[in-house]
């Protein structure tokens, strides 16, 4: 009888394995940096301006990515990612072009806070880059997202 119920417990895991590894093998290798946090929530009207369309209401997350370019720089790409009764789907990528203007060799990406969804709508991450390869020096930019969705990367003023 037990190894019937741990059969019954381990099928599902069985047969949605090859789920798993199908959606982990549609993330680029070039995907150096993947962080996701904050959150948004939509007006009663939805969101107006973005490439899938979104419903009054509706709620998601941001997911911030570093994509690494042939040249062993960056492009910085951010992600609006609704999650719903459906499950999840992207809403929005951008790519933000304060970095692809200064080229970054990204070294890490780090999110506001470990403890989970913050109190407030919004997004803040650390991005720490240098402008050259041989540079010792790291530089912190500051990715913040507000709680109207206004977006702002600045260099971070320590």
């Amino acid at each position: 009888m037990k190894v019937l119920a741990v059969s019954a417990l381990l099928a599902p895991l069985l047969f949605s394995a090859p789920v798993i590894a199908d959606e982990i093998n549609a993330l680029p290798v070039t995907a150096t940096f993947v962080i996701s946090g904050g959150y948004w929530e939509s007006a009663p009207e939805g969101v107006a301006g973005v490439e899938t369309p979104v419903g009054g209401g509706a709620r998601g997350y941001y997911k911030l990515v570093a994509i690494r370019q042939a040249d062993r720089t960056a492009r910085i790409h951010l992600q609006m990612i609704a999650s719903g009764e459906g499950g999840l789907r992207l809403v929005e990528s951008v790519e933000l072009e304060e970095f692809t203007a200064i080229k970054p060799y990204v070294t890490g990406i780090r999110p506001e806070s470990m403890t989970g969804v913050a109190g407030t709508p919004g997004f803040f991450a650390t991005v720490y880059l240098k402008t050259s390869p041989e540079t010792d020096r790291v530089e912190e930019w500051t990715v913040l997202i507000d709680e109207l969705g206004d977006i702002k990367v600045e260099r971070a003023s320590n």
